[in-house]
């Protein structure tokens, strides 16, 4: 085995199961750029300019009826592995303060957050689509 491969093997069986199925998912994503087609389960695959391209479905995670914020956040990003964290934990972080600092109730924070997630995923497979 060639020592790249040997390091991101022992990367890989250093992670965390979430963030080992992130890691696999990225590795999908970079062989459908090279034109392989490579499939995921719970995906949908899209043709795009011959090359089949494949989009990871949101996890399967059901809400507690009493979920706090910071859970509900952990929650929303299991959800969806695929999405750029940074600027949605950016917008979340404004609705987090709404909660903490003015007393705006958790459910509604909750609501609007899963809302931002769920039209940043739409916009994620538009991007696919469009390409």
């Amino acid at each position: 085995m060639k020592q790249p491969q040997q390091t991101l093997l022992d990367l890989f069986n250093k992670l965390s199961e979430q963030d080992a199925q992130t890691l696999l998912r990225f590795a999908e994503f970079l062989a459908t750029r090279e034109g392989t087609a490579v499939s995921i389960a719970l995906s949908e695959t899209v043709e795009v300019s011959s090359v089949s391209v494949t989009i990871p479905q949101p996890e399967k995670i059901e809400r507690p009826e009493q979920e706090r914020v910071v859970d509900a956040l952990k929650r929303l990003t299991a959800t969806y592995p695929m999405l750029e964290k940074k600027h949605l934990l950016n917008k979340a972080s404004e609705l987090v303060a709404q909660h903490v600092m003015f007393g705006k109730p958790a459910k509604q924070v909750i609501d609007e957050t899963e809302v931002i997630f769920a039209a940043a995923y739409e916009k994620f497979v538009a991007e696919f689509k469009k390409d």
